[in-house]
C-alpha cells in the first residue's frame, strides 16, 4: 500500500523522547462547504494526539466538531492540511488504500449505535474483521467474545440489537469499534442517546479500554463531566483548536450558568 510516512526532526524527537508515539497529527487543516455560499468551518487546525490519549473536543454546536472528527477519520476531505494519522498522510492514499487503511486503524463510535438489525451482537462486533477479511478467524472470534464478556454482554452475544438495551447497543459498538485493534478511536457523542447511567457506564467502559489498550480516544461531548474526566480538553472556537486546561473549562462552563 502507498503511503508518505512523516518523520520529525531530531530536535522533536529529542523533545518527544519517553512519550507515547502519536496517532494523529494535523497540520494547518482546513475545511469550508462550497455552495451558493461558501461556508468556511475550519480555519488552520494543528495538533498532536498520542498513543495512550483520552481526548475531549468541545464547543458549541455548529463550531466544526463532527466536521473535524469525520476529517481525522478520512471520511471526508479537507479543503487543504493535512491529517497525520499512525505516520501516514492520508492524502497520499486512493480510495481503495484509503477504504483499507480506514479499517485497519480507526475505530468509530456514534451517537447511534449503527448496529445492523438482522445481525446478532457478536456478528455486529465482528463487521469490521469479516469486512476486511471474508470472514472471522477462530482467534478472532475469541478474542471479541472475550471483549464482549469484559462490557458486560457474555450473555447477549446471540442476541439482536432489538433485543438488547440501548446501553447494551452502545457496549457491542465499543467493542466493534475495538474489533480490529486500530491505532485510534473516533467517539461522536458516544453518550447523547443514552440515559445518564447508562452513558456513565458506556464512558467508564471507553475509559478502561484506553488505559487497558493504549488505543488513543478522540470523544466529542457536550457533557462536561465526561470532558473533565478526560486526559486532555480540546476546544473548537471560530473555527480554530486550541487546548484548554480542566480549571479553564470549569470557568467556562460555570460562567453560562445564570
Amino acid at each position: 500500500m502507498t503511503s508518505a510516512s512523516f518523520i520529525t526532526s531530531d530536535e522533536e524527537t529529542r523533545m518527544n523522547k519517553g512519550l507515547p508515539p502519536v496517532v494523529v497529527e494535523t497540520r494547518s487543516l482546513r475545511k469550508t462547504y462550497f455552495g451558493k455560499i461558501d461556508v468556511p468551518v475550519l480555519f488552520g487546525v494543528d495538533f498532536r494526539i498520542r498513543k495512550e490519549e483520552f481526548v475531549a473536543i468541545v464547543g458549541q454546536s455548529g463550531s466544526g466538531k463532527s466536521t473535524l472528527l469525520n476529517l481525522l477519520g478520512a471520511l471526508d476531505t479537507p479543503t487543504g492540511g493535512t491529517v497525520i494519522i499512525n505516520g501516514v498522510d492520508i492524502s497520499t492514499l486512493d480510495e481503495d488504500e484509503l477504504a483499507y487503511f480506514r479499517s485497519d486503524q480507526v475505530g468509530f463510535i456514534f451517537q447511534f449505535h449503527y448496529l445492523l438489525d438482522e445481525f446478532s451482537c457478536l456478528e455486529n462486533a465482528l463487521l469490521p474483521i469479516t469486512i476486511r477479511h471474508g470472514d472471522a478467524s477462530e482467534e478472532d472470534q475469541a478474542r471479541v467474545i472475550e471483549l464482549l464478556r469484559r462490557v458486560g454482554l457474555g450473555s447477549r452475544i446471540h442476541h439482536r440489537p432489538e433485543e438488547m438495551s440501548g446501553g447494551e447497543n452502545q457496549r457491542c459498538a465499543i467493542v466493534r469499534a475495538l474489533a480490529n485493534a486500530p491505532k485510534i478511536v473516533l467517539a461522536d457523542e458516544p453518550t447523547g442517546n443514552l440515559d445518564s447511567r447508562s452513558g456513565q457506564e458506556v464512558f467508564r467502559l471507553m475509559r478502561e479500554m484506553n488505559r487497558e489498550s493504549g488505543v488513543a480516544f478522540v470523544m466529542i461531548t457536550h457533557d462536561d463531566r465526561l470532558a473533565q474526566a478526560a486526559d486532555r480538553i480540546l476546544l473548537i472556537e471560530d473555527g480554530l483548536v486550541h487546548e484548554i486546561s480542566k480549571e479553564e473549562h470549569r470557568k467556562r462552563v460555570a460562567s453560562l450558568v445564570p
